[in-house]
């Protein structure tokens, strides 16, 4: 029987060190490799009904009153689109002691994708990951978690997790949509309240999915699954 690929698309929100931010978040949005392209027709056409491009890039830090009803429609069509499923780890920055553990800030950042990420792998499919792209020494660290991932998944043929692949955001829907969810999660998790639109597309996320976003969910959550990772004492 042939196997079924899926591709997961990943993004993150205030990943460095020292940007005055207490939480990461990374997310990811994955779906059958063969209704991607439908999805991300189907996104383009809510753009357009909206009265956007459809190369309008969707980002959290876009929201505005103006543009609140596209993308509170956008929320409504992940939650009715079934293959759609999105998984964020958030992590405490708070007390981040990489030198007690050996690592500098780059090693953890990816250790906490390998964290996101490990759980959505089944042996019996393949998997094609996108990431946005996060500064030009990107390339090496990205070919070193495929490695870590399929040896962690005993994916030593490298038949399970097939690419893993830097890419622009700008070029791909259901990245753009990745943005926004993982933009959400860490606006709850900094309890932030400095936009009536962002907190109107939170309240919408909430309530579809029946989750507060602070919390973890139970791990085989598909549609909206939340892991909180706190670090752990020497």
């Amino acid at each position: 029987m042939q196997k079924q690929t899926f591709n997961i698309y990943c993004d993150e929100s205030c990943h460095l060190e020292s940007d005055g931010a207490c939480a990461m978040v990374l997310g990811a949005i994955w779906c059958p490799l063969r209704e991607a392209s439908m999805i991300a027709s189907e996104i383009r056409e809510i753009k357009v009904k909206h009265d956007l491009p459809p190369w309008f890039e969707i980002k959290w830090t876009k929201v505005t009153p103006s543009k609140v009803d596209f993308y509170l429609s956008l929320i409504d069509y992940f939650f009715q689109q079934g293959n759609l499923h999105f998984r964020a780890l958030v992590a405490d920055k708070t007390n981040l002691r990489h030198g007690d553990f050996g690592q500098d800030h780059d090693q953890w950042y990816y250790k906490m994708y390998f964290d996101m990420l490990k759980v959505l792998f089944s042996p019996s499919s393949r998997y094609h990951i996108y990431i946005d792209i996060k500064d030009s020494r990107g390339g090496p660290k990205v070919r070193k978690l495929k490695e870590v991932l399929g040896n962690a998944n005993y994916d030593f043929c490298r038949d399970i997790i097939e690419r893993v692949q830097i890419v622009r955001s700008h070029e791909i829907e259901q990245l753009q949509l990745a943005d926004l969810l993982v933009g959400c999660v860490g606006y709850a998790n900094r309890k932030l309240e400095t936009s009536e639109a962002k907190l109107a597309i939170l309240e919408q996320v909430r309530r579809k999915s029946g989750y507060d976003l602070m919390r973890p969910t139970l791990l085989r959550e598909q549609k909206v699954n939340i892991f909180h990772w706190c670090g752990k004492e020497v």
